[in-house]
């Protein structure tokens, strides 16, 4: 880095002696600029070194001072709003997103609103994905996949809100969202998929309900050295840390959660590393990291057990994981990705590759069509890919859009298919987040003991998983504008 322009070193000056006109002054000069030029170049020849170089040395002060100081350009980010249904909201309802709740400034730092000359992140291209698969060469710039978790921070948050659909409200039902969940965290800093709130899972996972909370606060840049809920986040990490074993590996009550609890973990620690670089998370993610890597089954994917099975939900978990490691900087072997593309060739109902299924030779699903298109964003797919385009059309006709009813609730599938609209963008984005968003906000429990909560009977998963389930996946919907930036650099909207 340089430290500021040369130093110049100057010359001892002779005594002043006449110098003749023409050999001094450049022609051309009107008589007034002859004068001038003649009686400075008299007082540089008549001048002591000393004086002189005290006035070079005071100059070079004056511009370097310039240099250091002069703010740079601040990038200009253009923001559009679309207004919230729900109410008539102006676009400046937004500038004040406090909604009532005390800030504690001690805990800003100057990482939280550090501006970035372009905030829009994308993955690196990875050569060895597109060896197999045939069209997913990608024009993706992607100087720093780092980048993507940077619009989690207060400096980028209300531009990202404006820029992609978030509204007031919105952001609204992500607070209270986070209040419920903070209300939820036992004594020892863990969570319960079971209770005490009411509509728990039937199956505890300790493990993994800590993970997805986490992962809730996280999405918001709450983490464990700032925030308001930066005490929920440390004792929450410091309970899952005590569970990890020396192989990076955590234990469940159930084989079937084995790789959806070590996705998730996966995530919240290469994102918790990610966003603060403490060095003290560093080791237990890289061995989480391995732990995935170590057992990818053969067939290219995860599932429960190690190394035996693959299928495309459980996959999608876990290669978000290495995605997040990747964002935190910590290195996955592009031959991992290579055989998780091959995976997804498998897994692809018809030869144009826009529907997916759970399993290869079934038939294929709305829900795991989201989940491996977007596992195909983040393996490369440029936006324009035809495959991609004709899937996401797929998924915006009447039928898949969200809905609210006893037979299309599953907010399973809307949280992958949110994430996967929003690196897209453009009108399938304005489409579908129109819908999501309100559909959520309108329907989040307002009063009562599980207020900021999601009722999760009648969804597909909710039994199984419970309100915490359900609750956590509303929020990371609503988070979508500013939890991961855009794959794509093209900002069109």
């Amino acid at each position: 880095m340089p430290s500021g322009p040369p130093r110049a070193v100057p010359r001892a000056v002779s005594p002043a002696r006449p110098v003749a006109a023409s050999q001094t002054v450049p022609p051309h000069l009107p008589e007034d600029e002859e004068d001038r030029v003649l009686l400075f170049r008299q007082f540089l020849a008549a001048s002591p070194p000393w004086m002189l170089s005290m006035v070079l040395h005071l100059v070079m002060m004056i511009l370097l001072g310039i240099w250091v100081f002069t703010p740079p350009k601040k990038p200009v980010l253009e923001a559009h709003f679309y207004h919230d249904q729900l109410g008539d909201e102006d676009a400046d309802d937004l500038v004040d997103l406090n909604l009532n709740e005390p800030v504690d400034e001690s805990v800003l730092t100057p990482e939280s609103t550090l501006e970035v000359d372009d905030p829009f992140a994308a993955p690196p291209q990875l050569e060895s994905v597109f060896e197999t698969a045939p069209g997913a060469t990608s024009d993706i710039a992607a100087p720093q996949i780092g980048m993507a978790l940077m619009g989690r921070s207060e400096g980028m948050k209300r531009a990202l809100l404006r820029r992609y659909g978030g509204t007031r409200l919105s952001e609204e039902a992500v607070r209270r969202g986070l209040k419920w969940l903070a209300r939820q965290q036992q004594k020892d800093g863990g969570w319960s998929l079971t209770g005490p709130y009411k509509n728990g899972g039937y199956r505890e996972n300790r493990v993994a309900a800590t993970a997805m909370a986490l992962l809730a606060f996280q999405g918001s840049g709450h983490t464990h050295r700032r925030g308001t809920y930066r005490d929920q986040v440390a004792r929450g990490i410091k309970w899952l840390l005590a569970r990890q074993r020396k192989d990076g590996s955590f234990p469940v009550e159930s084989t079937s959660h084995t790789f959806y609890t070590q996705g998730q973990c996966t995530i919240v620690l290469c994102e918790l590393y990610g966003m603060t670089k403490d060095p003290k998370l560093l080791d237990p993610a890289e061995r989480a990291v391995q732990y995935c890597i170590k057992h990818q089954a053969p067939l290219g994917g995860w599932r429960y057990k190690p190394a035996i099975d693959s299928d495309t939900s459980v996959t999608g978990w876990v290669l978000m994981g290495l995605q997040s490691a990747r964002m935190a900087g910590i290195s996955v072997p592009d031959e991992v990705f290579r055989k998780a593309s091959s995976f997804l060739d498998r897994v692809a109902a018809n030869d144009a590759r826009d529907r997916y299924s759970y399993q290869p030779d079934e038939e294929p699903t709305r829900v795991m069509t989201a989940e491996a298109l977007l596992c195909r964003q983040h393996l490369g797919w440029p936006r324009n890919h035809e495959s991609l385009q004709n899937g996401v059309q797929y998924l915006l006709e009447p039928q898949n859009l969200p809905q609210w009813n006893d037979s299309e609730r599953n907010v399973y599938y809307w949280y992958y298919a949110t994430q996967m609209m929003h690196h897209m963008g453009g009108d399938a984005w304005k489409k579908w987040n129109s819908i999501m968003r309100d559909l959520l906000v309108e329907h989040q429990t307002k009063e009562g003991p599980e207020a900021g909560s999601w009722d999760p009977r009648s969804d597909y998963w909710g039994p199984q998983g419970g309100r915490l389930y359900v609750t956590c996946l509303s929020i990371y919907i609503l988070e979508v504008y500013y939890r991961h930036l855009p794959l794509y650099t093209d900002l069109r909207l």
